[in-house]
């Protein structure tokens, strides 16, 4: 059960990291749906400014899922090799978007229970595509800055991400939970970082539990 202390507690931290991170957004550049899921794809275990590198030339050369889905997979991997794990990553796009060729007309639909069935996406990318993309607000993005900061705010004492998101979906009012994530991983790299965090500068201190900290 969420008390009523609790969520104003998460209100008032949301409302300080929004003041100290006014120009937060969201983290990947794209221009189409199909765009951020080649992203969201490249992303897992990479850093944002890695992904964001690769992308401009790989979206100019692939503009829709058969550019993708009708070359070698080869080709695809040279695009994207120095991105980490980028085989299985090429792999998992053009398995994608043979998918979207089949299923879809080519677009990439709009539903958390289609998104999943595509290679390569689980419910943290499908929300990300969801949201960002579609504007359709139906969860929260749960990455591992979310998992760290919300453990060490005292928000949810569980490590398992869909765990973690209903807690937070109960706690956090819906109209944040598009900017929750940023704020997340803006907070987590400049002062909640994973190894001795910077509580003396940190804007939430007097607010933070420190769990496990």
């Amino acid at each position: 059960m969420i008390f009523l202390g609790e969520r104003e507690r998460a209100a008032k931290i949301i409302r300080k990291l929004k003041a100290k991170y006014p120009n937060t957004r969201y983290y990947l550049n794209f221009s189409s749906p199909l765009e951020l899921l080649a992203a969201t794809i490249l992303s897992a275990q990479a850093r944002d400014e890695l992904v964001n590198s690769v992308t401009p030339k790989l979206f100019k050369k692939y503009k829709s899922a058969p550019d993708y889905a009708n070359l070698p997979v080869s080709q695809l991997e040279k695009d994207i090799k120095r991105v980490n794990f980028f085989r299985n990553k090429a792999k998992a796009i053009q398995n994608a978007c043979k998918m979207l060729i089949k299923q879809y007309g080519g677009k990439v639909p709009d539903t958390m229970e289609e998104l999943i069935q595509l290679p390569g996406i689980g419910r943290k990318s499908a929300n990300a595509i969801l949201i960002n993309a579609f504007n359709k607000v139906e969860g929260i993005v749960v990455d591992t800055h979310v998992i760290r900061l919300s453990l060490r705010l005292g928000f949810t004492r569980d490590y398992d991400p869909e765990k973690i998101e209903r807690d937070l979906m109960k706690l956090i009012p819906k109209i944040n939970w598009k900017p929750f994530p940023w704020l997340m991983k803006d907070h987590g790299r400049a002062i909640c970082v994973p190894k001795r965090p910077k509580c003396p500068e940190c804007v939430v201190n007097e607010l933070c539990p420190k769990v496990g900290v």
